[in-house]
């Protein structure tokens, strides 16, 4: 199975197929995907050009209708999509599926957004004016997009940028490519006119700089290093850029939490989808009081996972994505033995046809190891130990990130106090730091994100520039 690319509203080859390889199975491919040269990333952005002042122009209940329509199918093919995420990124099913449905409602609620998209109309402060504020799209957007949720993320950034009258060059990670072909197929058969959405697949260091350089605005959601370095090459340009990059998410547990409560909790957060979400939990915070009665019932659930084959109902966790991946959770879990960390459970590779890894959990850790200052980006956690809330709020907001958050306490004033202190963008009571809706604004404080949220009401804002207009009609009678 060849999948091409798509540039002007038809498959494009390429030189350059490569292998979408299961990363629980590893002589399983499940196609071939087309890499896209320089040369067909800047004809990308040529055809996203010439098509946007139709597009931008077009009348509101279209774009909402073509943006229904592909909801509808996303959640018609739930099952059958859910499958192929899981096969290409080694999740389980029930969150493949899950991501699929979450997918299909972000294209639901956006298709309103047309229709939602108003302005202001004041009264002018000179005699016989009127003033009016509208927002435009902004134009040509590049979208580049990780491995960790090849569907939902391609979709939140592809719903809005459309659903505002942007033409789109979406550039998937390498590592996942099938997500990004469906959702391509079925955003042209859903109606989309020849070059509104464009698709190039291949390597982000090749296509990178020719779709930063070309767009009107860039959305990036990965490391931050390369959002570093996107945001270095936009200045110049004054390029509208949106970067959402990592996190050290803490999760606060206090002395009255429900301690069964709290284990479920840091244990979804931490290592379903194989630890791999930027809003996963990988610092648990925990006061001395009960920390090791709470100690005690997550290790008993983390060794309870089932790791395995992640299509079979029964697992748990699947595998991390992809070799580079599986080295850098071992070399962590050695850092973190190195420095004196103590292995509670895990810390081992399983079966060697897939990238499979224990969910690893280390006690006795203090703020200042590596496996507590870096993104490790893994199933692989730690807990810390903690006098008070004052000494939990501490810890918590003592990281160069500042994405997510999360406090388990039965205390309204300890919750409010948590809530209002903590630094993430995104604070979480009694629930798993990873998780969220799709009709809020999501995003973190620099450095863990930069130039506007996504989702929600926040998306208007960075998928349309506001224009003012002052008319002068002259004095009425």
């Amino acid at each position: 199975m060849e999948k091409t690319n798509w540039i002007g509203g038809r498959p494009t080859g390429s030189p350059i197929f490569e292998p979408n390889v299961n990363p629980a199975k590893l002589d399983e491919v499940i196609g071939h995907y087309a890499w896209a040269t320089v040369e067909q990333a800047a004809e990308a952005l040529a055809a996203a050009r010439e098509a946007l002042p139709g597009w931008a122009a077009s009348n509101p209940q279209t774009r909402s209708d073509i943006l229904r329509r592909v909801g509808d199918e996303l959640h018609a093919r739930a099952e059958e999509l859910g499958a192929l995420l899981t096969r290409e990124e080694g999740k389980t099913l029930r969150e493949g599926i899950g991501e699929i449905r979450r997918s299909a409602q972000i294209f639901h609620y956006a298709s309103g957004e047309p229709l939602r998209n108003g302005g202001e109309c004041l009264p002018g402060l000179r005699d016989g004016t009127t003033t009016m504020v509208t927002r435009e799209p902004v134009g040509v957007v590049s979208l580049i997009t990780p491995w960790n949720f090849p569907m939902a993320v391609p979709a939140w950034k592809t719903a809005y940028a459309l659903a505002f009258g942007n033409t789109v060059v979406l550039k998937p990670s390498e590592t996942t490519p099938g997500c990004a072909w469906e959702l391509a197929d079925i955003l042209h058969r859903a109606g989309l006119p020849a070059g509104v959405f464009n698709l190039v697949m291949g390597d982000g260091r090749t296509l990178g700089p020719v779709l930063v350089d070309g767009a009107d605005a860039v959305s990036f959601t990965g490391s931050p290093p390369v959002g570093r370095a996107i945001l270095e090459r936009t200045v110049a340009r004054m390029t509208k850029v949106q970067l959402e990059l990592g996190g050290k998410n803490p999760l606060v547990v206090l002395d009255d939490a429900d301690l069964d409560l709290a284990a479920d909790i840091a244990l979804q957060g931490a290592f379903h989808s194989a630890g791999q979400r930027c809003t996963a939990t990988s610092r648990i915070i925990a006061t001395r009081r009960i920390h090791d009665a709470f100690v005690e019932r997550l290790v008993a659930k983390v060794r309870a996972m089932r790791v395995g084959d992640p299509l079979d109902a029964r697992t748990d966790m699947g595998p991390v994505v992809n070799q580079p991946q599986l080295d850098k959770d071992l070399r962590y879990i050695a850092i973190a033995r190195e420095e004196g960390a103590e292995l509670a459970c895990g810390g081992q590779r399983l079966d060697a046809n897939g990238y499979f890894l224990e969910p690893t959990l280390f006690i006795g850790t203090d703020n200042d190891m590596r496996i507590n200052r870096d993104e490790v980006f893994g199933p692989v956690a730690s807990v810390i130990a903690v006098d008070d809330l004052e000494h939990a709020i501490a810890i918590a907001n003592d990281s160069e990130h500042a994405l997510s958050s999360g406090v388990v306490t039965q205390g309204l004033v300890a919750a409010e106090t948590f809530r209002r202190r903590s630094r993430a963008g995104l604070v979480m009571v009694n629930a798993p730091t990873a998780g969220i809706d799709y009709h809020v604004p999501f995003g973190g404080r620099s450095p863990s994100g930069y130039g506007g949220r996504e989702q929600g009401s926040a998306a208007v804002e960075f998928f349309t520039e506001g224009k003012t207009a002052y008319i002068n009609h002259g004095v009425t009678a």
